[in-house]
This record gives C-alpha cells, sequence and structure tokens, in this order.
C-alpha cells in the first residue's frame, strides 16, 4: 500500500519550482468538491482528498459523450473510498457549439460541464471545484483547459507536478483499480472535426466498442468515417485484430457499412 511518507515526500521541480504535495493542498483546501470522470487521473485526486482529511464530495457529469461502463466506475471507486458521489445530468447534444462540433468543440463542452457542476456543488455547500489534470497534460493542445482557468477550477495534480506517469505509480500504489486504466477521450472525438454530433452516431460507436472490449481488446478506438468504422488499436493487439476479422466483421456489421483498419497503430496516451 501506499504510504503518507511517500506522498508528503513527492516533490516535481520544473522551472526552479518547488510545487507543494498533495498532502499540503489539501490541508490548504479543507473542503471541496472533484469533477470525478471514473478515470485514473480524478480517481487519484478523489483518493488523496479522502486520505487527507478534505471534506470532499465527487460530482460526475452523465452526458451523451460518456459510455456506461465510466459511470460504473465511477461509482465503484467513490464507494469503495466511501466518498458521496452526486449524478450531474447534462444534456450536451442542447449546446449548438458543442452539437456542431467545431474546432472548439473541447472549450464549449467543458464550459457547458463544469457549470454544472458548479452549480450543484455550491447548492451543497462547496465553493472549491477541482478536477484530474496532470503535470503531463499540454495546455496548449486542450482548449478545454482555457475553459477550466475561466470557471476557477483547480487541479491539484498540476498545480502539485504530478505527471501522468507519477499519476499511475502513485494509484497503483494507493491499491486503487483505476491505476492502469487505459487513457479515455470522450464519445466525442470519435466523430470528425466540423461533423455535427447526433445522439445515433454516438450510440453506435459506443455500442461497436463494447463489442471489442467483450473480444478481449483494450486501448482502442472506433472512429467514424463518413459510414464506415476505422479502427485504431496498439501495436501489441495488431496481430489479434487481424485474426479476428471475422468476429469483428460480424459485430461490427449491424452499426456501419464497412469497417477499416488504421495501419498507424494508436498512441496509448492519445
Amino acid at each position: 500500500m501506499f504510504s503518507e511518507e511517500d506522498a508528503s515526500s513527492f516533490y516535481y521541480e520544473k522551472e526552479r519550482v518547488i510545487h507543494m504535495t498533495l498532502k499540503e493542498f489539501f490541508e490548504e483546501i479543507p473542503k471541496a468538491a472533484v469533477a470525478f470522470s471514473g478515470g485514473t487521473d480524478s480517481a487519484l485526486v478523489l483518493w488523496a482528498a479522502r486520505k487527507y482529511g478534505c471534506d470532499v464530495r465527487a460530482y460526475y457529469a452523465r452526458t451523451a459523450f460518456q459510455p456506461e461502463f465510466e459511470w460504473q466506475d465511477a461509482r465503484r471507486l467513490a464507494a469503495e473510498l466511501e466518498v458521496p458521489l452526486k449524478e450531474v445530468p447534462v444534456n450536451i447534444l442542447e449546446v449548438p457549439e458543442v452539437r456542431v462540433n467545431g474546432p472548439k468543440r473541447c472549450y464549449y463542452c467543458k464550459q457547458a460541464l463544469f457549470n454544472a457542476l458548479w452549480k450543484a456543488a455550491r447548492a451543497d455547500g462547496y465553493h472549491d471545484l477541482l478536477d484530474g489534470t496532470n503535470a503531463s497534460d499540454d495546455a496548449g493542445d486542450r482548449p478545454g483547459m482555457a475553459a477550466l482557468r475561466e470557471l476557477k477550477v483547480r487541479s491539484p495534480l498540476r498545480e502539485c507536478g504530478v505527471t501522468k506517469q507519477e499519476v499511475r505509480r502513485l494509484s497503483r500504489e494507493a491499491g486503487l483499480f483505476t491505476w492502469d486504466k487505459p487513457a479515455y477521450a470522450c464519445l466525442a472525438t470519435r466523430i470528425p472535426t466540423d461533423r455535427p454530433i447526433g445522439a445515433e452516431d454516438l450510440v453506435r460507436i459506443e455500442e461497436a466498442e463494447n463489442a471489442l472490449s467483450r473480444l478481449g481488446f483494450s486501448d482502442f478506438r472506433v472512429r467514424l468515417l463518413d459510414g464506415t468504422a476505422r479502427l485504431q488499436v496498439t501495436e501489441k493487439q495488431t496481430d489479434m485484430l487481424i485474426s479476428k476479422r471475422k468476429e469483428i466483421l460480424t459485430a461490427l456489421r449491424p452499426y456501419f457499412s464497412a469497417v477499416l483498419l488504421d495501419l498507424e497503430s494508436r498512441n496509448p496516451s492519445m
């Protein structure tokens, strides 16, 4: 198990700045709401808040962009940590700037989600809202992070200099089942920019990815290309994909007119 001494001794130095530890962060923020996605990063934030005595509550934004397994993982971890979890439904496709799926879709999506989370958190008496952005996340490549800054959402992992590699190490030592969970981007990322997002496309993408999971695949994407599916898997699962070609075609045929393989292996960090 992960020791308190290990956490309190972890520092990250960048440009001659020594960041506070997670323990020190939660001594400074003794009461907070956590935007909890069920993923590896926000799971560590929730664990650290609980461990270091923070009065914490988790909030899950439930939208058409999140698959069912993320909600189930969020519920499981919150129960294991004995942290109360509130579901916050958001009809994200009612936001025009999100539905049209332009280059700033993520910015408008984060605005809508975190405004809803702030409303729920403040109604429960919380005045600090935290998320799971870590120190490895590139702010220049993530439009949604601008929305987080504007809405004054704090990111303990980023502020404490905790990188993605450290998130996984600390999560494993803490005994969190999310420690090796593959990176997951929302279902909207499967749809090409400037193609409007429809609920039916999200459903068939989720069903297709569920089918591949049942066939034993992990850390992959089913991307929409016109009416076809473009499959991206990591290099180590390429042979399995070829060997299960018939099963994949049978599983995905109800959802797509054709199934294509992207020969560029998927980067597990993307």
